[in-house]
């Protein structure tokens, strides 16, 4: 029997496209195992378990694409080695690979070296980015300052005492201490603007 596993590093993405080709590659719909929103770094995956549990010796276990069982090499690995002990093959997008033959066990290391490669490549990138943006100021998070017009108004209902700190913060979509920095900027705002309170007083 073909046991298919399929995997995506995050809720959002998909695991439609494995699963259909899992079905090309001879997996029936019912022996298709996935996780949603686990990365491959991550070994505690239900759905992996539960496809390691079900193969029995004989069977294969089939993946699109190595990485997709993990992306570290002493996990892979592991992984590899338990199918060894029992005598269930690996199959990785459609090609089965024997990992008692010393090719074959050749080919799967260097598959999970570039499995792990790939995805230090892949985090040292990200950071990479994220260091970017950060020098640009793209990544400020979210920002809790309301318009000119927003604050003033902020400050009228909250002086006119009919509504507690509660309701104000949800009425503005603010956290309390985004509320109070608000009112803090208000004040002094409005203050810029007042008249001197000595002008026009002749000496």
């Amino acid at each position: 029997m073909k046991i298919g596993y399929a995997r995506c590093s995050t809720a959002k993405q998909d695991v439609a496209g494995q699963v259909a080709w899992l079905e090309k590659l001879g997996v029936g719909d019912a022996q298709v195992y996935t996780d949603h929103g686990y990365t491959g770094r991550n070994r505690k995956r239900p759905a992996l378990a539960r496809a390691l549990e079900v193969c029995r010796g004989g069977d294969e276990l089939v993946v699109t694409k190595l990485d997709r069982l993990g992306r570290s090499a002493r996990d892979l690995h592991q992984i590899v080695d338990g199918l060894v002990e029992r005598n269930i093959t690996l199959n990785i997008d459609g090609t089965v690979y024997d990992p008692t033959d010393p090719m074959g066990k050749m080919f799967i290391g260097f598959l999970a070296i570039m499995a792990e490669f790939e995805s230090d490549l892949n985090r040292q990138r990200t950071r990479a980015g994220v260091e970017v943006a950060k020098a640009k100021g793209k990544m400020r998070g979210k920002q809790h300052r309301l318009s000119p017009l927003r604050r003033n108004l902020l400050l009228r209902d909250h002086e006119t005492g009919r509504f507690t700190v509660d309701d104000l913060c949800a009425g503005y979509d603010l956290k309390r201490t985004a509320l109070y920095e608000n009112l803090k900027l208000a004040r002094s705002e409005r203050a810029a603007t007042e008249p001197n309170s000595t002008e026009g007083v002749s000496a």
